[in-house]
């Protein structure tokens, strides 16, 4: 296997809570990531899954300098993105993009679906003639499923899908390395998923850029995904290759999220047993002590609140965060 293109070290991103007068002092912290390690290979596919405020859009964004991190290395093509200066930080950001998760809000209603998309290629490519980036724009749309007459339309005249796909275009106008998919079809209908899913997966055949696909939609990360991690309060509970996930998860959070996915047979679906978690998530102002999902989990016990489970990695590349997966 070729070398890593991202290695992720031990990244922290912490939110510090004002209080007392103007805010001088600080009241709490809040520990959004938590020691969050990984490699990202070239054309590969990294889903991050997990419930709502587990941290992985925080992730995302930090992985792309968008927030400071507290702690930690990201390592992009053996550069150290914390020491870059703002510069070469700038330059570099031309290989790393983002698609968001609402693809009307992230577009900007007073420009046409051209200009969004011609917009990173001013921003690095100055020197470039309006024929030329009128012809790679609509090059560029008509590879994401776009009419090229459309280039005049501004957003409010394209529905969601399309949206979307303005948003991809304008990630891939620059032929970047690296695109971080933040819950990019959450806000669309079921049918118009699978599409913008199956366009980001042949543009990956075509570019072999890698992804971080971040979503709390199992079904979509096991399609799209070569691997999973699976975050909780900010920490990995598990990390493996999607279908041992699928066929063989070792933590309860990972069984408990698998068990919630429906399966089409009618019957199966009735057969099947569901686990269902207890209780809501812990708040990532006073997190549990030891174990973070220990107070959900029906295997713990008082070494799961003394102790932080290390991430274990197993011989076949299968690692879990749990005292007890083997129970």
């Amino acid at each position: 296997m070729s070398a890593p293109s991202l290695s992720v070290q031990d990244l922290k991103v912490h939110f510090h809570l004002g209080g007392g007068l103007f805010g001088r002092r600080h009241a709490a912290v809040v520990k959004a990531v938590d020691g969050v390690s990984f490699d990202l290979h070239p054309g590969e596919t990294l889903g991050l899954v997990g419930e709502s405020g587990c941290g992985k859009s925080t992730l995302g964004r930090a992985i792309l300098r968008l927030l400071p991190s507290a702690g930690g290395r990201v390592m992009w093509r053996g550069r150290d993105l914390g020491k870059l200066e703002p510069e070469a930080m700038r330059q570099i950001r031309r290989e790393m993009q983002i698609v968001f998760q609402d693809p009307l809000a992230a577009l900007n209603p007073r420009m046409t679906a051209g200009e969004i998309i011609a917009e990173p290629l001013r921003t690095f490519q100055p020197d470039l003639g309006a024929n030329e980036q009128r012809r790679r724009v609509q090059e560029m749309m008509a590879k994401v499923g776009l009419l090229p007459r459309q280039i005049n339309r501004y957003p409010h005249e394209f529905s969601g899908g399309q949206c979307q796909r303005i948003g991809i275009a304008r990630a891939m106008i620059n032929d970047p390395k690296l695109i971080v998919c933040d819950e990019p079809v959450s806000a669309l209908d079921v049918s118009i998923q699978a599409q913008i899913v199956n366009l980001l997966m042949d543009l990956q055949a075509d570019t072999g850029m890698s992804l971080i696909f971040i979503s709390h939609n199992l079904s979509v990360v096991r399609h799209i995904s070569h691997r999973i991690l699976v975050l909780y309060l900010g920490r990995v509970m598990e990390f493996a290759d999607a279908e041992r996930i699928y066929r063989s998860p070792r933590h309860p959070y990972t069984q408990a999220l698998i068990s919630a996915v429906p399966i089409p047979d009618p019957d199966l679906e009735r057969q099947r047993r569901r686990i269902t978690l207890q209780g809501d998530l812990p708040s990532s102002l006073n997190p549990p002590s030891g174990c973070v999902f220990r107070t959900r989990c029906p295997k713990a016990d008082d070494l799961c609140t003394r102790e932080v489970p290390p991430l274990m990695p197993a011989a076949d590349g299968h690692a879990v965060a749990c005292h007890h997966w083997d129970r």
